[in-house]
């Protein structure tokens, strides 16, 4: 049921009860992307969107690790715990939006939850509210993580990464 959100209510328009809105086919959506989707990281070629200048970082900490064989990025679903995280910005359409979310398994028990969080931008301190890709706390088990909390995923981290087979 939609009814008026709280300033800390992290839906996106038209969602409810966590369930995501289709997006609609003109919109342009702002994604924060900290992992694998950044520029010049494998799984770039997903992302079609439009860079904002600047780096960007989460307003509020996250927990950020790498997990499993695979090292995998998982920022958190737990605002305050971990570290702020740097990334970056993107202007993706629907189309982008709809292939990032079969990327990060939205729909699977196991995916990412795209939620909307605050970044601000280094440069300017211009904040934004953003989607991003979120692991739910519950998901993670201790023994999995095998770095982190981290500030930032860099290419070092990247070559540690192992695609889904």
């Amino acid at each position: 049921m939609n009814g008026p959100r709280s300033p800390g209510d992290r839906r996106g328009p038209g969602q409810a009860d966590g369930q995501q809105s289709p997006p609609s086919v003109q919109e342009e959506h702002l994604v924060f992307v900290f992992g694998t989707l950044k520029e010049g990281f494998p799984n770039f070629a997903v992302n079609r969107g439009r860079r904002v200048a600047g780096t960007f970082v989460t307003r509020e900490p996250y927990p950020l690790y790498l997990v499993g064989d695979r090292h995998s990025p998982w920022l958190v679903d737990e605002p305050g715990a971990g570290l702020r995280v740097t990334g970056e910005v993107f202007r993706v359409d629907a189309g982008t939006l709809q292939a990032m979310d079969r990327l990060e398994r939205i729909a699977q028990p196991d995916g990412y939850r795209r939620v909307l969080l605050e970044v601000a931008c280094l440069d300017t301190a211009v904040q934004h509210r953003v989607h991003a890709y979120l692991k739910p706390r519950e998901q993670l088990a201790p023994a999995e993580i095998r770095m982190g909390p981290l500030a930032a995923y860099t290419l070092e981290h990247a070559a540690l990464y192992r695609v889904r087979a």
